[in-house]
């Protein structure tokens, strides 16, 4: 009876075994669930990596002298001397385009029948030229000036500034020809800086 008792509690300490040893290696985790979860989980730190680190070559510190050639470039100044410089030429190469194929240029209003020699041509394109290149100048370093100080007052730089700086150089153009001249030149500069900025964005 004794013999037939131990067998028994051996059968279930057995069958207890492995229940046990499963029980509990589903209560620790995997290794593979682990390396996963630091790998690609939360717990992951976020290391900044840069070209050193990563093999390639690290970028030199800026010298005093660029720092300050970057600050220059970036000032209002330059930029309305730079948009004035090209609104010169732009405007000239205009003019002496819209004096050449204009067929009037060299014409003496007072003669009509006269022809024109080609140095009376060569002066009345090389005026027009210059007046539209004074005027596109005028006008580049007025809108460049005036969008660099709106954008640096608002501290922003989106299509705003355009129309604002457009709004701004339209009306003071138009000005000098009365306030409803100056109200229109306001709106068609305004506008048509906003169409601009939207083609280029």
């Amino acid at each position: 009876m004794a013999a037939s008792t131990g067998v028994a509690d051996a059968a279930a300490s057995d069958l207890q075994g492995p229940a046990s040893a499963g029980s509990s290696m589903d209560n620790q985790p995997i290794q593979y669930s682990m390396i996963l979860e630091h790998l690609i989980g939360d717990k992951r730190a976020v290391k900044d990596l840069s070209p050193g680190v990563m093999g390639g070559l690290g970028v030199p510190a800026k010298s005093d002298e660029q720092k300050m050639i970057e600050r220059g470039m970036e000032s209002c100044t330059f930029k309305a001397v730079l948009a004035c410089v090209g609104g010169f030429v732009l405007g000239g190469a205009f003019g002496v385009f819209t004096a050449g194929i204009d067929t009037n240029v060299g014409f003496d209003p007072k003669d009509p029948l006269k022809t024109p020699s080609a140095r009376e041509v060569l002066k009345d394109m090389g005026q027009r030229g210059m007046s539209y290149a004074k005027n596109f100048a005028i006008v580049g370093a007025m809108f460049s000036c005036t969008e660099c100080i709106i954008e640096s007052h608002r501290g922003k730089s989106d299509w705003k500034n355009a129309v604002y700086s457009g709004c701004v150089t339209g009306g003071a153009i138009g000005f000098r020809a009365g306030l409803k001249a100056g109200a229109l030149g306001c709106g068609g500069f305004a506008a048509f800086s906003a169409a601009i900025e939207y083609y280029l964005r």
